[in-house]
Order: structure tokens, then C-alpha cells, then sequence
């Protein structure tokens, strides 16, 4: 069962098999040839605003995306130094931080492929020890960087590109992809209608409550 109760439908997968960095039985260092899906297939989640029905489950309402905050998490908050807007927001449970990211992308979709196979490169140059599999939305991918586990996922929807990423210790690495993939799944994008360049990461705004204490922070801290 999900952290959120949902019961699994016969063939989804679980990420609390194996102790080992990489998870799953179907991780292999090399993709097949088998075609990426263009656009995800998955009916449930994650949702474009547009087809999204209300339901019951906690969310913050960053603008661009609605995230789920799983009961015992906590939010927060990046906030850019130097330009003084907000730089990402984080949910952070037992298993580790997640951050959901939201990007401009073709009506084609084929994006994440792209950015997927980037950040695999540039995590390798920076000395990672990086291992490629299949996801239920396509590729996945899962990084060790020191002490810490991380695993990618990225689901390629309607002119958007939503990119989420969990960092914890190793010793939760068997639990994690599990818990990212259920906050993306039910995560849901409003990229508005404004014409925008391929990439460009979609604005988080806070909620003003949180706004405010942050501001009142900052202020203190002034």
C-alpha cells in the first residue's frame, strides 16, 4: 500500500524489494531499444489541471504544481539569495528530500528522454556511480553520490515535463523510489497557456500564508 492508502493495481511495481542502491530487478546499465513513449499512458496521476477532479488528499499549492504532503512530512523552503524569488521546494519524509519540478515542454512530448540522458552524463562526470532502468512512466534513473541515494523519475504530459527527485541515506534506498513516485503520481501541473521556450521551469509561487512567514523571517533575521 502507497503512503497515501492507495491500494496497487495488479502489475505496479514496488520499490521495497532489495536493500542495494539500485532497486529494482529490470535496472540494467543499458536502456533496450524498445521506443520511449512520447506521452505518459498512465491514467492516474500525474494530473493536468485541466483533467484533474478534487479529492481528499493534502496538497501545497505552489502555482505551477500541487504537491502532496504525505502525514508525517514537512515543507520547505529554497529561496534564491540572489534574486530573492524562490528557488525549489522540498517535501521532506523518512526516506529523504523530494523536489517536484515543473518545465515547458513540445506538444510531442520526448522531453524527459532528453534531459534524462543529460543529467545522467553530467551526474557521471561529477563521479557518480549512475544506473539506468525502466520506470512505469519510462526511464528512471538512480544515482549514488557519497553517502547519499538518488533517484530520478520524469513524466512527459500535455506541453509539460514534470522532473521529480528524491536525495536520502543509502540505508532507505530500497523505500525510496516508492515514495517519489507515489508524490509525482499524484501530483498535479498547471502550466497556463502562455507561450514559453522548451525548458523553461514553470514559476513556483508560495502560499501566502507561507509567504508571509518567510517574509517574517527574513525580517527578523534583518
Amino acid at each position: 500500500m502507497g503512503i497515501f492508502g492507495r491500494k496497487r493495481r495488479a502489475g505496479e511495481r514496488s520499490g521495497g524489494r532489495h536493500a542495494a542502491p539500485e532497486v529494482e530487478d529490470d535496472f540494467a546499465e543499458e536502456l533496450d531499444d524498445e521506443p520511449e513513449p512520447e506521452l505518459s499512458e498512465v491514467s492516474d496521476g500525474p494530473f493536468d489541471v485541466a483533467d484533474f477532479e478534487e479529492d481528499e488528499l493534502p496538497r501545497i499549492d505552489l502555482g505551477s504544481v500541487k504537491v502532496p504532503v504525505p502525514d508525517g512530512s514537512q515543507v520547505q523552503v529554497e529561496m534564491d539569495p540572489e534574486g530573492g524569488g524562490v528557488r525549489a521546494v522540498h517535501v521532506v519524509t523518512e526516506q529523504g528530500q523530494i523536489t517536484v519540478s515543473a518545465y515547458a515542454a513540445p506538444r510531442t512530448g520526448g522531453l524527459w528522454r532528453e534531459v534524462s540522458d543529460e543529467l545522467g552524463e553530467q551526474l557521471r562526470a561529477d563521479g557518480a556511480k549512475v544506473t539506468i532502468g525502466r520506470g512505469e512512466w519510462g526511464m528512471e534513473l538512480s544515482a549514488i553520490v557519497g553517502d547519499v541515494a538518488l533517484r530520478f523519475v520524469g513524466v512527459d504530459g500535455p506541453r509539460w515535463m514534470l522532473r521529480g527527485v528524491i536525495a536520502g541515506p543509502q540505508s532507505q534506498a530500497a523505500h525510496a523510489p516508492e515514495v517519489l513516485r507515489e508524490i509525482v503520481r499524484h501530483t498535479v501541473v498547471d502550466r497556463g497557456d502562455s507561450p514559453m521556450p522548451v525548458r523553461t521551469p514553470l514559476t513556483i509561487t508560495l502560499p501566502d500564508a507561507v509567504a508571509e512567514h518567510i517574509a517574517a523571517q527574513q525580517q527578523g533575521q534583518a
